[in-house]
C-alpha cells in the first residue's frame, strides 16, 4: 500500500518542533516497520524554493516549497493546487494528512484519512496576537468545511471527537497521539523538590498563570524548583514572565530552560517529580503523554482535552487553570508525599502503555487505512468506535 504522509515533518527528525511534528515523526517510525507499507512523507519548507525529495529510514521525504506566506491563504489556495497536482502524480492508494495539511489535501479524489491535532480557531481567539475575532472567525469558516469534507478522521481525544461529531460527515475514529519508544525507558532518579513544565512560553499557555501557582507554593514554605522549557514567540509576553518571576523574588526558584530537543525533555524528565501544564486550551497535549510514558505524576488544566488523559486523584491531579490556590495545593500534595507520587506515576505509565505506545497506534492507524482504501462508506456523521 502507497501511503502519501501530507503533516509537518523536520528537516532533522530527531529534533522536531512542536506536537504536529513529534507525532508525525513518532507515528512514521512506527510506521515504517510495516513490510507492506511504501511510505511517503510530504510536507511544506518555507525556506526552499523548489521541491527537493530525499530519504529517511526507508521513508521517502517530498519537501514542497510554501506557495505563500499567510498559512490560511497558502492552505486554501495556491498551496492547495500545487499539493494536489504534487500527489496526483505520486499516485499513493491512500493519503494521512495531518492538521492544517486536512485543508491542502480538501477534496481530493482519493481514499483520505485525516488527523485533526488542534482547533486552530479556538487558539487564534486566545493567542493575544492581533485580530484574534476576525482571524479566528476566518479560520473557523476554513476549519469546519475542512473537517466536512474528510471521508476518515482520526480523533486523538473524546474533546475532539466532541467538536466534530455534528460537522464531520465521514467515519470517526478514535486513536491516541503515540509516544517516542524512548520515552517508556527512561531511568528515574527524582529530585523531590523539581517541578517540571514544557510549553511555549504563550497565553494560551498560561505561564504566568501556573507561574502565580507556583508564587503561591514558596509562599506556603516550599523548596521546590520550577524548570520551564520552551520557546517564546511573543517577546512582550516573556518580558510579562520575565517581570514576574522578579518582582516575586522567584530568580533562584524558576529556571528558564529555553527550547529543549527530545533527549534534553527526557533528561529532564528523569529527574522531576511531577509535570505540569496549566494551559487554557490543549486537545490532546504530546507533553502529557510523554510525562505518562515516563512514569511522572502530572498536574494539568481541567478544562478541554487534559481531563481525558489524566485521572484526577489516579494518575495526577486535575486543578482550575486560573486559580492559583489550587494549583499551589496540588503541586505540594504530591511534593510532599513520597506514595503518592509513586503511585500516581506507576498509573501514568500504565495508562501510557495502553494508549500511547507508538507501535499499537500505528497497528491501529494502518486499519483505518484498510478501512478507507476499501471504500468504507460514509455514515452520515456516526461516530464509531
Amino acid at each position: 500500500m502507497r501511503v502519501a504522509f501530507v503533516t509537518q515533518f523536520p528537516v532533522d527528525p530527531d529534533a522536531p518542533h512542536g506536537g504536529v511534528e513529534s507525532v508525525s515523526v513518532n507515528l512514521v517510525r512506527a510506521l515504517s516497520e510495516f513490510d507492506d507499507l511504501e511510505l511517503h512523507v510530504v510536507t511544506q519548507d518555507a525556506t526552499q524554493s523548489e521541491t527537493q525529495t530525499g530519504h529517511w529510514r526507508n521513508v521517502s521525504i517530498h519537501r514542497l516549497p510554501r506557495c505563500s506566506r499567510r498559512l490560511l491563504r497558502d492552505v486554501t489556495g495556491p498551496g492547495r493546487r500545487r499539493m494536489r497536482h504534487y500527489l496526483t502524480r505520486l499516485a499513493p492508494d491512500v493519503v494521512h494528512a495531518h492538521d492544517t495539511c486536512g485543508l491542502l489535501v480538501k477534496g481530493l479524489s482519493v481514499p483520505r484519512v485525516f488527523t485533526v491535532h488542534g482547533f486552530i480557531h479556538m487558539d487564534t481567539r486566545l493567542s493575544g496576537r492581533r485580530m484574534p475575532r476576525l482571524r479566528s472567525w476566518l479560520w473557523r469558516r476554513a476549519e469546519l468545511a475542512g473537517w466536512a469534507d474528510q471521508p476518515h478522521i482520526i480523533s486523538i481525544s473524546p474533546y475532539v471527537r466532541d467538536h466534530l461529531e455534528h460537522v464531520a460527515r465521514g467515519t470517526v475514529h478514535d486513536i491516541d497521539n503515540p509516544v517516542a519508544e524512548d520515552f517508556f525507558h527512561i531511568g528515574r532518579r527524582e529530585d523531590k523538590r523539581r517541578i517540571f513544565s514544557a510549553a511555549v512560553i504563550s497565553p494560551i499557555k498560561n505561564t504566568l498563570g501556573l507561574l502565580a501557582g507556583f508564587a503561591r507554593l514558596v509562599e506556603r514554605g516550599s523548596d521546590a524548583e520550577l524548570r520551564l522549557a520552551g520557546p517564546h514567540l511573543d517577546e512582550t509576553y516573556l518580558a510579562r514572565v520575565r517581570d514576574f518571576i522578579r518582582h516575586n523574588g522567584l530568580a533562584d526558584r524558576v529556571v528558564m530552560l529555553g527550547p529543549l530537543d527530545a533527549a534534553r525533555v527526557r533528561e529532564e524528565l528523569a529527574t522531576a517529580a511531577v509535570f505540569v501544564l496549566t494551559s487554557l486550551q490543549e486537545n490532546a497535549p504530546m507533553a502529557i503523554a510523554e510525562a505518562m510514558a515516563a512514569g511522572v505524576p502530572v498536574v494539568t488544566s481541567n478544562r478541554c482535552g487534559m481531563p481525558y488523559m489524566i485521572k484526577d486523584g489516579e494518575s495526577g491531579y486535575l486543578v482550575d487553570p486560573n486559580n492559583p490556590d489550587d494549583i499551589a495545593t496540588r503541586l505540594g500534595q504530591l511534593l510532599e508525599s513520597d506514595d503518592d507520587r509513586a503511585r500516581m506515576g506507576a498509573d501514568s505509565r500504565r495508562i501510557a502503555e495502553q494508549r500511547f505506545h507508538p507501535g499499537l497506534v500505528a497497528k491501529r492507524t494502518v486499519e483505518v487505512y484498510r478501512q478507507a482504501v476499501r471504500g468504507g462508506a460514509r455514515r452520515n456523521g456516526r461516530v464509531l468506535p
